[in-house]
């Protein structure tokens, strides 16, 4: 069994370049772009918010509450006459990548973190670079992308931004697992 601390710097380097890969991803290819789309007649539709001051957080529109208020006849009505919306209000002002970079070089580290113990319990030191590859791969994988579904599935997030999500979760395994083969303890 290989121990956890001894995969440090597999786990270190494979989320650098994971999170140097996403950089590319987003910076300079253009497959994200389609991901989401303005509202028509934007300027009417912020105006109409802002006097509600919405604090940051997640809200769906209509919202009744309970299953029981959901049943009702208003509320019914409410969803034929639309829009039904689920909208994300973050804080007013300039975007600030600094967090948003930081908490997910921490992801990346922390999806690493799991592909070393489940590795480290299933392939022996001196193991063949393809019997790493394949298991720290396969976490990454599940780390990396499976939970995006959820998105799509419940919040009825576009499946196309969706499944290039998962896209680029299955390249960030790849380099997860290519990192772990050739670093992996003899």
């Amino acid at each position: 069994m290989v121990s956890l601390a001894s995969l440090w710097l597999p786990i270190v380097l494979s989320a650098a370049f994971a999170f140097i890969l996403s950089s590319v991803i987003h910076m300079f290819l253009t497959y994200h772009r389609s991901d989401v789309t303005g509202v028509p007649q934007e300027d009417q539709v912020r105006a109409a918010l802002r006097p509600f001051n919405l604090p940051p957080g997640d809200y769906m529109i209509p919202h009744a509450g309970s299953m029981e208020a959901m049943k009702s006849p208003e509320f019914q009505e409410k969803l034929v006459q639309g829009p039904i919306a689920i909208v994300t209000v973050i804080p007013n002002g300039p975007i600030s990548m600094g967090k948003s970079l930081v908490q997910w070089f921490g992801y990346c580290v922390l999806v690493s973190v799991f592909a070393a113990y489940v590795t480290s319990r299933a392939v022996a030191p001196g193991a063949p670079y393809l019997g790493v590859f394949r298991f720290a791969g396969a976490v990454a994988f599940a780390g990396y992308g499976l939970a995006l579904l959820q998105n799509s599935i419940w919040w009825n997030r576009k499946w196309s931004a969706t499944l290039k999500g998962v896209f680029d979760a299955l390249l960030y395994a790849l380099v997860t697992a290519g990192t772990f083969g050739w670093l992996w303890p003899s």
